[in-house]
């Protein structure tokens, strides 16, 4: 509250000092400052010649200029009409009614456009903010410069390609991963990254130079993640799902426990609308191997009963047990394929509540509602 009456009584003394000359009535004309300064333009010439800076012509030229205007400032200062009380009464009214409606104008359109229900930024994160930028862009150039100077080293491509492919600069990020492949010598990782770049170039779409860079890769490293998920992209596009579907499904089976991108595998599976299936933690209900071997010599009814009995199952697991973000990712994946949309959605809400507590379990979750359309 005080803040604001400082800033009325700042904005009030501004408009106070522009629109008190308005209030006040002339006393001394215009013309009475004219006369002034041409006497003492005339008292300068006299001086000029008396000092022989000026000749007696020049001198005499300047006087009868200056002499002229004085005579026709004299005369308008003569007759301008004095002002009447009316024209000063007009004049006092506007400079009241701008300093009454000109900061009330000014609150009602900050009130209706703006957002002073917002907490201010503090000072100190919006430095930071501006210091990361610079950061970021200082060190690009700083890198660059070396680069510029030192073009075999390896080392100064590496520090700058995934930086240029977070900033969009695709193309340098190209040329960045190809300098590091002839420099460094090639390896299934730097190959899998050139492929990453080119299809970052290509709006996603893993081009025919892109699937190359990727098939190098996994003739070095069969088991080279990134390579091995952008060849399923590269299926899905083609129209392949069921290959796309394999060879994602096959990462999950042999994913090392936390592999970062398990979600990232498991969200593509949901897009095309195949089970994800992903590494179970041991105290995970699931099929055994005699489950599913049961499961082949079934009928299609038997087997989508065992299906819902397992899903079933699962759910219930999870009512008793709510922080298991993976059983909740599978149990929405399962309502999805099932074509349960109202169990999915009321899962993904009950998900929502279990995970409340842990911002990093709800993130995954949302993550994977939103794959999935489950949105409310």
């Amino acid at each position: 509250m005080t803040l604001w009456l400082v800033f009325a009584l700042m904005t009030a003394a501004a408009i106070f000092a522009v629109l008190w000359p308005l209030a006040r009535r002339s006393g001394v004309h215009a013309g009475g400052s004219d006369l002034a300064v041409y006497r003492d333009q005339l008292d300068e010439v006299t001086r000029d010649r008396a000092s022989g800076l000026i000749g007696a012509a020049e001198a005499e030229a300047a006087k009868i200029e200056i002499s002229r205007r004085l005579i026709a400032a004299a005369d308008a200062t003569d007759n301008k009409p004095p002002e009447s009380g009316d024209s000063l009464l007009r004049r006092r009214f506007t400079a009241v009614a701008a300093l009454v409606l000109v900061p009330i104008g000014a609150v009602a359109l900050y009130l209706a456009l703006g957002s002073p229900q917002l907490p201010g930024e503090p000072l100190q994160a919006r430095l930071n903010a501006i210091h990361n930028d610079r950061s970021i862009a200082s060190l690009v150039a700083q890198v660059e410069q070396h680069l510029a100077k030192n073009p075999g080293d390896a080392r100064g491509y590496e520090v700058l390609a995934p930086v240029y492919l977070q900033l969009g600069r695709f193309q340098d990020a190209i040329n960045a991963r190809r300098k590091i492949l002839a420099l460094a010598g090639e390896t299934a990782e730097r190959q899998a990254d050139l492929g990453e770049a080119l299809t970052a170039a290509a709006n996603g779409v893993v081009t025919a130079e892109a699937k190359s860079a990727f098939e190098r890769a996994l003739t070095l490293d069969g088991n080279q993640p990134k390579a091995q998920f952008f060849i399923g992209v590269a299926a899905e596009q083609d129209g392949d799902r069921g290959k796309a579907a394999a060879i994602w499904q096959d990462m999950l089976k042999k994913a090392p426990a936390g592999a970062p991108w398990i979600a990232t595998v498991q969200q593509a599976l949901a897009q095309i609308g195949a089970q994800a299936s992903a590494p179970a933690a041991a105290n995970t209900p699931g099929p055994s191997a005699a489950d599913m071997a049961a499961a082949a010599q079934m009928s299609e009814g038997d087997r989508s009963a065992m299906v819902h009995t397992m899903v079933a199952r699962l759910a219930d697991r999870l009512k008793q047990n709510g922080d298991d973000v993976e059983g909740w990712q599978r149990l929405l994946r399962a309502y999805v394929v099932l074509n349960e949309r109202d169990k999915a959605q009321a899962a993904a809400g009950d998900a929502r509540k279990a995970l409340a507590s842990d911002p990093e379990k709800l993130r995954r979750i949302e993550d994977v509602i939103k794959s999935l359309g489950l949105e409310s």
